[in-house]
């Protein structure tokens, strides 16, 4: 909060001083423009009054006086004198105008000059005449500029304070419905540990900007949450599925050391490690094929391979492999194009993932009829395995993808918990999607969605 303090501070004060340069850059011109303006329609009137006052030998004529009053402005306290600069005349005249002799100086090396004293304006231009110095000075108060620049100098400082104002405000409105809100979300995040990460941000009024991050990180939350679950059921899976052949080996051999034993009973005591042993090697060869073919896009070898030649291959070995398997297999929506059937795939991890699937419906089905289908739309080949099952319970379903996972109602049944996660790893690494839905006591739908192979047609 002090750091919003702070920054709230530093833009107003920024703000400020910008509109201030701004503001007094902008006076500083228009100040000049208006003097030079001025100094120019002095010169104007004093180079016409010169040029008339010695064209008619030292009088001014009517034509003079008509122009002046048709074409020229009359000035606040406009007036001009002609000056002998050497003459007594000259000398008094411009004492009583109380003009500096630099001033004179000047004008009469330079051909002319300009001076100003307070409001008032002196213009002047030199003449020579029959041998003689004159110098044409012309005077008048510039009482419109000066009037114009005051307003300008009220309207500036009326305009830096109202936009001072503004930017109060407009900050006051950001800290209140943004800047307080993010600093809310934050320490809420930071109050959130592993041991209350199932807490959740709460939504406010606040901008749908807001109440976006406040969903972003509610999601986020809930994904870790569901990977602390699901680390700690892999833990507790893990260490039960190896726990119990490893226990199973240990007893096994220290009994059957205890004593001599026959032969028989030696290799029945062999026999029984040798299958606890299998065991615990067919766990950590599908740990090992999971990790392989995780989501680190690993590089495999893919080929051009049809899907229905794939399903009917997978059926098949189940077939030979379960004898009980009842598969049925629904061709009636293959596409007539059979491009539409080709993917870029491997072949083996393929026939894994659909042989997990396929054998999973019969298994959880007590192996009633399976119904596998094949079709495709533009970009996908779908391809789809209905059961009739035990299903999968609702609080089961975020926990299907876990290694070593089974659903409670599924515990009965042989296996590892290793065939879904792996199959979908398959799928994900050749960009598919499986979709799984599943009701307890109604079955299982899965569909797996493998995109097109980009070949000639």
């Amino acid at each position: 909060m002090k750091t919003t303090s702070k920054l709230a501070w530093v833009i107003i004060a920024a703000s400020t001083l910008i509109i201030s340069l701004l503001a007094v850059a902008t006076y500083y011109f228009i100040k000049n423009y208006s003097y030079t303006d001025f100094y120019k329609r002095l010169e104007t009137r004093a180079r016409i009054t010169g040029d008339y006052y010695f064209e008619v030998e030292g009088k001014e004529s009517e034509t003079y006086q008509r122009l002046r009053e048709k074409y020229l402005e009359t000035l606040n306290n406009e007036a001009f004198h002609i000056v002998e600069v050497n003459s007594d005349s000259g000398k008094s005249i411009i004492k009583q105008l109380e003009l500096p002799s630099s001033f004179i100086q000047l004008a009469v090396k330079n051909g002319k000059n300009r001076y100003q004293r307070n409001t008032v304006f002196f213009e002047a231009l030199k003449y020579v005449q029959h041998g003689k110095t004159y110098l044409v000075i012309l005077s008048a108060e510039n009482y419109y500029a000066e009037n114009h620049l005051k307003f300008i100098r009220y309207l500036l400082v009326g305009i830096i304070i109202i936009m001072a104002l503004v930017v109060t405000l407009l900050f006051y409105y950001f800290t209140k419905n943004i800047f307080d809100p993010i600093t809310k979300v934050t320490n809420k995040v930071k109050a959130i540990s592993t041991e209350n990460i199932h807490e959740r941000l709460e939504k406010e009024k606040n901008s749908p900007e807001i109440d976006a991050l406040i969903a972003t990180f509610n999601d986020l939350l809930s994904r870790l949450e569901t990977a602390f679950q699901s680390q700690n059921n892999f833990i507790s899976n893990a260490s039960h599925e190896y726990g119990t052949p490893l226990t199973a080996i240990i007893g096994e051999a220290e009994i059957t050391l205890k004593k001599d034993r026959t032969q028989e009973e030696y290799k029945e005591a062999l026999t029984s490690i040798l299958t606890h042993a299998e065991r615990i090697n067919t766990i950590t060869q599908s740990l090992l094929l999971l990790a392989q073919i995780g989501y680190n896009n690993r590089a495999i070898d893919l080929t051009i391979l049809r899907c229905d030649d794939l399903v009917l291959e997978a059926a098949t070995a189940i077939e030979k492999l379960h004898p009980k398997a009842r598969i049925n297999l629904d061709f009636n929506f293959l596409p007539e194009n059979s491009f539409k059937l080709k993917v870029n795939g491997n072949r083996q991890l393929l026939l894994v993932a659909l042989g997990n699937i396929i054998n999973n419906a019969c298994k959880y089905s007590n192996y009633q009829i399976v119904t596998v289908s094949v079709a495709s739309s533009d970009q996908y080949v779908n391809i789809k395995v209905i059961d009739t099952g035990i299903g999968i319970p609702v609080e089961d379903l975020p926990y299907i993808y876990d290694p070593f996972f089974k659903a409670k109602n599924a515990k009965r049944f042989e296996g590892y918990g290793i065939g879904l996660p792996l199959t979908r790893n398959i799928i994900h690494l050749h960009k598919g999607e499986l979709v799984i839905d599943s009701q307890e006591n109604k079955g299982s739908l899965v569909h797996i969605k493998l995109p097109i192979a980009k070949i000639p047609q």
